[in-house]
């Protein structure tokens, strides 16, 4: 999921002056993506803890496919319209994305041992920092791997709604999670320099940068919570 700011119709050249550093726009992108997965594992505990998923399972039909198409609403639009958004809009929709994640994202507390959740979160964050960490500091161009990432990402989508109707793919999992693996780490290096490219094309525009910032932050949130998911599939142990 990505933008292009040479597809805007307004005007957003680079020749105004800067209102924020480089480094200073980085690592307020950054900032923004802690601040959702804070908000999307203290969602997640809540509901654990309290029990509301198993509640709201039981007693709200289909809360499963209202959470997913409310986010999948809010993941596309501000990706279409960040453009006319406003600076509040982008951020409410990232706060309430990261709220209603931790909702999804609870059950995984009801499947996996706590201690294989810690431990594999410890190692997306390692994993991801690494990665992020080369997309910022390497001097390739990496946007020569964007088709790649985003065919891969296609067919980890194909294949999870296949797999709904033909269990026996299920038995490819640990294959599927190893792709999945591959396919966030490159996204990780691929958004983080990213970052980079619309800081330059929108700097002189405040509005815009903060409103891709969160946007960036978005995008590196969604690697981050896809690689954990794989990677718990691919290393959790589960409560059974």
């Amino acid at each position: 999921m990505s933008f292009d700011p040479y597809e805007f119709d307004r005007d957003y050249s680079p020749a105004n002056r800067r209102v924020v550093t480089e480094s200073e726009y980085t690592a307020r992108t950054f900032l923004w993506m802690v601040l959702g997965l804070l908000v999307t594992f203290g969602v997640a505990v809540f509901c654990w803890v309290t029990n509301l998923t198993i509640y709201a399972y039981a007693y709200v039909p289909y809360i499963h496919w209202i959470v997913l198409v409310a986010t999948l609403v809010m993941a596309f639009t501000m990706s279409a319209r960040v453009e006319k958004l406003s600076v509040g809009a982008a951020r409410s929709i990232f706060v309430a994305f990261s709220a209603l994640f931790g909702f999804t994202m609870s059950i995984y507390l009801y499947l996996f041992q706590l201690s294989s959740i810690i431990f594999v979160f410890l190692a997306t964050a390692l994993y991801f920092g690494v990665l992020a960490a080369y997309g910022h500091f390497t001097k390739r161009n990496l946007a020569d791997i964007g088709p790649i990432l985003f065919s891969g990402l296609i067919f980890l989508v194909v294949f999870g709604l296949v797999s709904l109707f033909i269990p026996a793919l299920n038995a490819f999992d640990t294959i599927v999670c190893l792709i999945g693996i591959a396919v966030f780490l490159g996204y990780t290096a691929y958004d983080t320099q990213r970052i980079r490219y619309y800081y330059h094309y929108f700097a002189g525009y405040p509005d815009m940068m903060e409103k891709a910032s969160i946007f960036s932050a978005l995008q590196l949130y969604l690697d981050f919570i896809n690689l954990f998911l794989y990677l718990l599939r691919f290393l959790g142990k589960s409560r059974n």
